[in-house]
């Protein structure tokens, strides 16, 4: 069954991208719950095409998905998708975007996909079978520790409410790495460290269909991916840290370690917001 799977979920993740590509050059925006959280026609359209190619070939297979949420129905199979991950760069241009889709079955990721059609880079893995990208295996990088480092990360969209916190985070592994990114899209972020171009990742409030996909991907190239403690990853609830493995320990601990100043540091910013309000 494992093949017709990944038969689907290429047919759709090709299909969002087409949309990408087409939308590209006329957006169209709105906005969700605050200023920051944008959605665009291609997110829409792209979701709607991902769900039609599924239920043509799974009809009785449930679906959980950004924009449309959790489909009603219960069952064995899940697909976990995200149409459009990197909406703000898609809607300013900028080249950082994909489509993510993860199938699930008995609440474990059995295959994943992160496609950017821009690119042309299709990265996928089936659990057990190893990760691919566009039909080459692929590996974590081999860096032995956090100093000699490129690590990625994102701000979670309460980022203006919560950046002191944020900051925190990044002042502290600035330091201590040879430098930090941040792209805009987790799915691209977790499948370049599959790939080795990164040797780690975090970042605070994802979902899901962040990093369903992405996960598996560097799971399968051998890589390390655990919630910010350290703990097996909750797919829920997505407080992640992705790694080649050898800077794993090292990243959880130093998050673990700069966690009471963030604390503090948000604590003594809202005491300021309330003093002026």
């Amino acid at each position: 069954m494992i093949n017709e799977i990944e038969q689907v979920a290429l047919r759709a993740a090709r299909a969002a991208g087409r949309i990408h590509l087409k939308r590209l050059s006329r957006i169209t925006i709105n906005r969700k719950s605050n200023s920051i959280d944008l959605v665009t026609e291609a997110d829409r359209e792209s979701e709607a095409a991902i769900i039609e190619v599924i239920h043509r070939a799974f009809p009785t297979h449930a679906i959980l998905a950004e924009e449309s949420g959790a489909s009603a129905h219960q069952s064995d199979h899940r697909w976990i998708i995200d149409p459009l991950d990197g909406t703000t760069n898609f809607a300013h241009g900028y080249p950082q975007f994909c489509v993510s889709i993860a199938y699930e079955r008995r609440g474990r990721v059995q295959f994943g996909v992160v496609f950017d059609a821009l690119k042309k880079e299709c990265f996928i893995a089936h659990r057990g079978n190893g990760a691919r990208l566009n039909g080459k295996a692929i590996r974590v990088s081999a860096t032995p520790n956090l100093c000699s480092a490129l690590l990625c990360t994102g701000f979670a969209y309460d980022r203006r409410e919560r950046r002191r916190f944020y900051m925190c985070f990044w002042e502290e592994l600035m330091t201590r790495t040879q430098g930090i990114r941040r792209t805009g899209s987790a799915a691209l972020d977790l499948a370049y460290v599959a790939a080795g171009r990164t040797d780690g990742f975090w970042e605070f409030g994802l979902r899901a269909w962040d990093v369903a996909a992405g996960a598996l991907i560097v799971e399968e190239a051998r890589g390390r991916v655990t919630n910010m403690d350290g703990s097996e990853l909750d797919l829920g609830g997505a407080n992640i840290v992705a790694t080649n493995g050898r800077v794993h320990d090292e990243l959880v601990e130093t998050i673990a370690q700069t966690r009471p100043e963030a604390d503090r540091r948000h604590a003594e910013m809202l005491r300021e917001t309330k003093a002026s309000a």
